[in-house]
């Protein structure tokens, strides 16, 4: 058999980690959607709105402070006790805090401890996101010949992104079948509650699942790391560690802004309709799915820097271009943002970067380490540093992802450069 061909055990563990995946990002994101009646409820109701607001939000945030602590306790246990162990764990800690939130009493039934039940659960779905992304990742890298980690890693990376998708859906689909009163009176509960039940399915179909062919291979030749592996990785992976926390930056920023930020951004600058920008950003989702599995295909067969080069060429103009449309010919904003939306598809091109970093006996606590301290950081920094800048331009968030663009060109530039001289002394 053509060892650099994907088999049927290869498409049926990137189809169980990726639904899987899914799942866990619907899991995560599901509370920003309902965050209003969440506050309404689990919070006293004596108190002003902006402060039950905040409240809310710093519970939504404090599953992100969450992630970079629990990824690296499985990403030590995922390098010492095996892969598998700890993919099915992440999905585990994700299902039954989810779970539980579906059924959570509120402030008027057991005050208080309402609040703090919901954190300490939001901060277990922290732990397990935390996890989870860098776990899948080396995962299905591990599983596929070595010249498909790039698609391997696009189809998994587009699995995520459809969690977010999904979760936006099925909000969208609650709020306009159900009143706001049904919705407060228990509607609320019932996307946490799907959510549980089949990331509880999803962890059952990943008993399926072996054990990597690269781990098993250093079990058998007693090569796991003899150290603690994050010291092994800050100690001697330095330049991996500062290559992969830069484009997890390039990463987080550029869906925050595409993405996440945009549909509000360009209802306040420039006053378009909200279920304009919704459904457009709905579109634009869907074509950053397939922007990813088609940058991982072509990362197999051009290589990482060429694609990460000419794909953040490629995202700086449709990106330049998506906000002076917004601004100046909103009747296109379609089109721009599906194919802004594409070319972030470039972040498919990322995990497979980082996978090839760091050698195998550490390259969980790598990933792990670089990725969730980066996007805790640079994710939640983006906001804000873009709030600031739209006091001196309104097209900040233009000028913030084209600056980033230019540094993924700068980096595949660099990557290009050592491949090549890597080669001639090969030679």
């Amino acid at each position: 058999m053509n060892k650099n061909h994907l088999n049927g055990h290869d498409y049926k563990t990137l189809a169980l980690a990726a639904l899987g995946g899914a799942l866990e990002f619907y899991d995560f994101i599901i509370f920003i959607f309902f965050a209003a009646v969440i506050g309404e409820l689990f919070f006293p109701p004596d108190i002003p709105d902006w402060l039950r607001q905040l409240q809310t939000f710093a519970i939504f945030a404090a599953g992100y402070l969450a992630r970079p602590l629990g990824g690296l306790i499985m990403a030590h246990f995922g390098d010492r006790q095996g892969r598998k162990k700890m993919f099915t764990l992440s999905i585990l800690l994700m299902a039954l805090p989810t779970l539980a939130m579906g059924l959570l009493p509120g402030y008027s039934s057991v005050g208080i401890i309402a609040p703090l039940l919901l954190l300490l659960l939001r901060m277990l779905q922290g732990a397990a996101i935390g996890g989870e992304v860098p776990g899948a990742w080396v995962f299905v890298a591990e599983h596929v010949p070595e010249k498909r980690t790039g698609l391997a890693c696009g189809i998994l990376t587009a699995g995520l992104t459809f969690g977010i998708l999904l979760g936006s859906l099925v909000a969208s689909l609650l709020t306009s079948s159900l009143s706001s009163q049904a919705i407060a009176q228990g509607g609320w509960r019932i996307p946490f509650l799907l959510g549980g039940v089949f990331g509880l399915l999803a962890m059952y179909l990943r008993r399926w699942l072996h054990e990597t062919p690269v781990f098993t291979a250093m079990q058998q030749h007693k090569a796991l790391s003899a150290e603690l592996p994050l010291k092994t990785v800050l100690v001697h992976h330095g330049r991996s560690v500062l290559l992969s926390m830069l484009l997890t930056w390039l990463l987080s920023a550029c869906i925050v802004v595409i993405l996440l930020m945009a549909p509000g951004l360009l209802q306040k600058l420039w006053h378009l309709p909200a279920a304009m920008t919704l459904q457009a950003n709905t579109l634009a989702t869907l074509m950053l799915i397939v922007g990813c599995v088609l940058a991982g295909a072509l990362t197999d067969r051009l290589g990482a820097a060429r694609v990460l080069l000419v794909g953040c060429l490629l995202l700086a103009l449709s990106s330049w271009t998506f906000f002076q449309v917004a601004a100046r010919a909103p009747q296109h904003l379609f089109v721009a943002w599906a194919v802004v939306g594409l070319c972030v598809g470039v972040v498919g091109v990322v995990p497979a970067v980082m996978v090839r970093a760091f050698p195998p006996e550490v390259r969980f606590s790598g990933i792990s380490f670089t990725y969730n301290i980066a996007y805790a950081v640079f994710g939640g920094l983006t906001p804000i540093v873009i709030t600031l800048l739209l006091n001196l331009t309104p097209l900040a968030p233009a000028c913030y992802v084209l600056a980033l663009s230019i540094m993924g060109m700068i980096i595949g530039g660099g990557l290009q450069f050592c491949a090549r001289r890597k080669a001639s002394v090969a030679a």
